[in-house]
């Protein structure tokens, strides 16, 4: 009886309630920071960029950048994986990357910064020692904006978490790192394709305003001259009297004189300029190996392996080579540690493809069945037989029978 009360009454003594018990200092009131409506960390695209298209496609790179886990790891001398390191860098990475952010949604961060601005700083915010010293261990990251070059520093905004503020810092190159985008010649030079794309886009944005303002745009045509002032005066007048029945009328209804021709010039006026966008939109997916289908999640493949191949993967090796020629020491580095991002090779596959894949796999000894179990979300087999590396279809050895048993 003793051992069922004596919990019950450490769990009562110590619980706590969110809006009981509290103390006044932590109150809103009480100076805690500056205070936003949004979310005053994350990163603001440039002018005309947020408003295009251009933004689906910076955030469907990031998503799937993202989405190949990077990690701390130890590799062999041929750079083999062999398994993960339990560090502060992993962890950041994989589970909290700051107060604010994942790792994930941090990889997806510097991967829409370094789209939009050409390069992006990753920032370790808090380390066991100076970042002046030779090492140290990262414990918390931040994406930087780049605002000043200098020789051996740079200057960079970055957000404090503390104050709620952004601030400029002047950190030196070689303790943060910097990406540099692999595609800034597609994306970011001057008079690139997507600069070209963005530029016509808020062009045809600019039209469409224009043409849903209310605008009528008439000409009317008198049927006399308008040389003199007094003519001028008249037609003025007879401009400002249409105006005023066209907006005093319930239903926008004027009438004219039977000799006056009134002219409408809101037309849709005939250019190329869907033409141009068109065509901008599909050199950049082709400039990209991108397509329509990879947005609408029907691509086959062939066209995802070329995206992966051609976008998401050299964005993804930028980032961990940087990782991982500023956060890890040469020491660490010939130790075998490394940066390094693994894809699921079956988020991919139907269910039937899955159970072909599972097939092959274990068959031929790759994975064992307690593995293909996790990967499609089953808990493990308690199974002894489950962890081994061998072929079930094939009968055990005798030896390796009598062994087990």
């Amino acid at each position: 009886m003793a051992q069922t009360i004596t919990p019950f009454f450490t769990r009562f003594r110590n619980a706590w309630n969110a809006f009981i018990d509290r103390d006044p200092k932590d109150d809103w009131a009480y100076n805690i920071g500056s205070a936003y409506s949004i979310p005053y960390h994350r990163s603001t695209m440039s002018m005309g960029t947020e408003q295009s298209i251009v933004s689906a496609v910076y955030n469907r790179c990031a998503i799937d950048v993202s989405q190949l886990g990077m990690r701390h790891v130890r590799v062999d001398k041929n750079g083999k994986y062999l398994d993960d390191i339990d560090s502060s860098l992993n962890k950041c990475l994989t589970t909290s990357a700051n107060i604010d952010q994942t790792g994930r949604s941090f990889i997806q961060d510097v991967v829409i910064s370094m789209f939009d601005e050409g390069m992006v700083a990753i920032v370790p915010v808090d380390t066991t020692q100076d970042i002046n010293s030779s090492s140290f261990d990262v414990l918390s990251l931040r994406t930087g904006k780049i605002k000043e070059w200098f020789p051996r520093h740079v200057r960079v905004e970055v957000y404090d978490d503390r104050t709620g503020m952004k601030k400029d810092l002047v950190l030196p190159k070689a303790s943060i790192g910097i990406v540099e985008n692999p595609l800034y010649a597609v994306m970011n030079e001057p008079n690139s394709t997507l600069k070209r794309l963005v530029a016509k886009l808020n062009l045809l944005d600019a039209i469409d305003e224009q043409s849903g303002s209310g605008r009528l745009d008439l000409i009317i045509q008198v049927p006399y001259a308008i040389k003199s002032e007094q003519r001028k005066k008249i037609a003025e007048e007879r401009l400002a009297a249409l105006e005023t029945q066209l907006k005093d009328s319930k239903h926008g209804i004027a009438y004219a004189d039977g000799t006056e021709r009134i002219v409408q010039l809101n037309r849709p006026a005939e250019n190329n300029l869907m033409a141009q966008i068109e065509f901008l939109t599909s050199m950049l997916y082709s400039q990209l190996g991108m397509s329509d289908a990879i947005f609408s999640g029907t691509a086959s493949p062939e066209e995802f392996l070329n995206y992966y191949n051609r976008t998401v993967e050299p964005v993804t090796v930028a980032i961990a080579s940087e990782m991982k020629r500023k956060f890890l020491t040469p020491t660490a580095i010939t130790q075998g540690q490394s940066i390094s991002h693994f894809r699921d090779p079956f988020s991919l596959v139907t269910a039937d493809q899955l159970a072909e894949l599972a097939d092959k796999l274990t068959r031929n000894e790759i994975l064992s069945s307690n593995e293909v179990r996790s990967i499609i979300g089953l808990r493990p087999s308690e199974d002894p037989k489950a962890d081994e590396l061998r072929n079930k279809n094939l009968n055990v050895p005798d030896e390796i029978q009598n062994k087990g048993v």
